[in-house]
Order: C-alpha cells, then sequence, then structure tokens
C-alpha cells in the first residue's frame, strides 16, 4: 500500500494495516532536513508510523509522477489527507490511478469532505470538535466549550477509514474492482455523538453538558472517596437497588426523588451529594472490590501511568515491546484489535531516513541506473 498521508487522522488508518501485515511504503518529498529527519524519532512520530518503509518522491515533477503511477499499478491500496484540490492538481487522485490500476483501493480523508461549500477547506481534530458539537458537551455545566483530551476527531477518521479499505478490499474478492472511499474529521465526529446525536435526530433534545454525569442516566458519575475518586456506573433499576442495599442505605429506595430512573436524572444532583456522603466513608479500594462482588460497574480513576500499570492491561498487552535500532528496547500501544491464530507482534521502529527508496523503485522495475539519473535531478 502507498501512504500520502501526514498529521495523525491518515497515519492512524495506516497503522492499523501495517500493524496487521501491510507493507506501507510511505512518500516523503525530498530534501528534508537532517533535523527533521531526526525529529522523527520523537514518541508520537514512531508510535504512529511504525513497521513501514520510507521513500523520496516528488509527486509535482512529470517524472515524479510516472513514478507514483507504476508504483499504483502494483499496489493494493493509496490513502491520503491531502485537501481535496491537490491531488486533482497533482494527476494522481482516483480516477488516475483507476486507469491504470482497476482494482486499487483509494482512501482519502479531508476536514470537511471531498466537496460541497467547505470541501477545499483545511480541517484539524479541534476544528472539528467544536464544529461537531463535542465541545459543546464536553465539560462541567456552564464552564464553556471544551476539548476531549486526545485527537478524537483524526482517530475516529483514520478507524473508519481503515473500516472502510478493509470493506472495499473484501468487495473486491467479488465483484474484482476497487473503489474510492472516503470520510472526513467532520463526518467522523458526528457520527460519534452516537446516542446525543439520535437525541437531537429523533427527539428534538440539544445536549448539553453535564460534566462528569452521564447525560440521561443516574446514578452514572464520578464519587469521591476517602482517598481519591471513583466511577460507579449502577445504570439500571436493578443496579440501584443492588447499590442501595450493598451501602446499607435502601431507605433511598423509598425516597420520592429517586424511585424511578427519571426522577434519579432529574434530581441526579442530590442523588449524587448522599452518594458521595457514602462514597466518603471508605478509600477507592474498598469501593471497588464491594461493588465488584454485586456486579455493579465501577472503577478507580487513573493517571496514564498507572493504567499502564493496572494488571489487566498487563495482561492485554497494551504496552508492546518494540527493539528501536536507535533508542534501544522501548514500547508502542499495541493494536487494540485480536484475532486468533495471528501474530499482532509489531514490526518495528518507523524508518527516520528515505532509506528504502531504491528498493521500492527497483522492486517495480527501475534499473540501477535510471535510479541514480532520478536522484541526481532530485526526483527522489
Amino acid at each position: 500500500m502507498l501512504d500520502l498521508t501526514l498529521a495523525r487522522a491518515g497515519p492512524t488508518c495506516v497503522r492499523h494495516l501495517s500493524d496487521w501485515g501491510a507493507d506501507a511504503i510511505t512518500i516523503h518529498a525530498p530534501g528534508a532536513s537532517d533535523e527533521a529527519a531526526a525529529a522523527r524519532d520523537n514518541s508520537d512520530y514512531q508510535n504512529l508510523h511504525r513497521g513501514k518503509r520510507l521513500i523520496n518522491l516528488d509527486l509535482k515533477s512529470p517524472k515524479g509522477r510516472e513514478v507514483f503511477l507504476r508504483l499504483a499499478a502494483n499496489a493494493d491500496v493509496v490513502v491520503e489527507n491531502m485537501r481535496p484540490g491537490v491531488k486533482r492538481r497533482l494527476g494522481i487522485d482516483y480516477s488516475d490511478l483507476k486507469a491504470v490500476n482497476p482494482r486499487i483501493v483509494y482512501g482519502s480523508i479531508s476536514g470537511f469532505g471531498q466537496d460541497g461549500p467547505y470541501g477545499d477547506r483545511a480541517g484539524v481534530d479541534q476544528i472539528a470538535q467544536g464544529m461537531g458539537g463535542l465541545m459543546s458537551i464536553t465539560g462541567a455545566p456552564g464552564g464553556g466549550p471544551m476539548r476531549a483530551g486526545i485527537a478524537i476527531s483524526d482517530m475516529t477518521a483514520g478507524n473508519l477509514l481503515a473500516l472502510a479499505i478493509m470493506i472495499a478490499l473484501f468487495r473486491r474478492e467479488r465483484t474484482g474492482m476497487g473503489a474510492y472511499v472516503h470520510t472526513s474529521l467532520l463526518e467522523s465526529q458526528l457520527f460519534m455523538l452516537d446516542f446525543q446525536a439520535s437525541r437531537w435526530l429523533m427527539q428534538g433534545e440539544v445536549a448539553g453538558q453535564t460534566g462528569n454525569d452521564h447525560p440521561t442516566i443516574a446514578p452514572s458519575s464520578v464519587y469521591e472517596t476517602a482517598d481519591g475518586h471513583i466511577n460507579i456506573a449502577a445504570s439500571w433499576p436493578a443496579q440501584w437497588s443492588t447499590l442501595c442495599e450493598v451501602m446499607g442505605r435502601t431507605d433511598w429506595l423509598a425516597d420520592e426523588r429517586f424511585r424511578s430512573s427519571r426522577g434519579r436524572v432529574a434530581n441526579r444532583d442530590a442523588l449524587k451529594a448522599v452518594i458521595t456522603a457514602e462514597t466518603r466513608t471508605r478509600p477507592s479500594a474498598h469501593w471497588v472490590a464491594l461493588l465488584e462482588t454485586v456486579g455493579i460497574p465501577c472503577g478507580p480513576i487513573y493517571a496514564i501511568d498507572q493504567a499502564f500499570a493496572d494488571p489487566q492491561v498487563r495482561h492485554l498487552g497494551v504496552a508492546a515491546p518494540v527493539d528501536h535500532p536507535r533508542l534501544g528496547p522501548t514500547h508502542m500501544v499495541a493494536s487494540p484489535l485480536n484475532i486468533s491464530d495471528a501474530d499482532k507482534t509489531l514490526r518495528g521502529a518507523a524508518p527516520i531516513r528515505p532509506d528504502h527508496t531504491d528498493e521500492v523503485l527497483t522492486e517495480v522495475g527501475y534499473a540501477r541506473d535510471e535510479i541514480a539519473a532520478m536522484r541526481a535531478a532530485g526526483v527522489v
């Protein structure tokens, strides 16, 4: 597969496919400085681009475009996240590649879609979080817009494009033809609103900020303990009854404010106050152990280092070992996918220099002297 992506959304898509065996060839323009190359050893770049091959190719030159089309003729997948007009100006859009390889699956991520009134706008994660409604429902009531703590629009767009590419590849087994698949940060963010979006579309309800409280269920929130905080989600009526019993507060069951699910949501502040008065009396570990024994979802609230130290996280192998050729033994975030009888060992570090240029061009038939001439002309 050919990787023309930068930033985060596109590389996230490619990483999914590369982690599971795709030969991902990342294409960069010639002329990166030594400083820029060295910066590729930072943790973010390494985590996003591990296991790929890297080549230099000037797509703006006629010869570079010719080389790219030859690479595409031998590829299964191309992924790009340029502004929609850029690939057309370069002559490397889906129609150009389909002409040389009808089986190609061409995947695109943009900020706002491939066309329409915002089609040519640049888009980044936080802009999509704002325009996609997420920042209006994140944070404490009255606290003003709040972004999520991760690049959720970027990550979701990358995840969804990887899924779309796999669907297109599966479809190709039946039809023999490739496809153009695409998504955008804006579409992906709106999709991730999920039930909050359907509340508006089907019921006319515009969700607001509810902080750590679940917007439609109670009790489901963060509760202070004697030594910190925990999450408790007693979402169903039976769980609510069990929570009252295990906390020794069966009187709550008779409280008119809390007798129905609707009442508990309407009186969420009062409900949270009485539960917190109980949880403050014991440490977090006590409550987690107690509630787990009776089947009420609960858990500690970790900092990132604590999350990776948790025994279940260690068991799952989320921190995958990588023998980095320059940094030595290290760890990266493993694929969250698990497939029986498949090896999910990470395939290695991300390259920092285009050391695979000659190798890749040789594989598609270029002779050594042709490659040397292209290098002298600045094409590679």
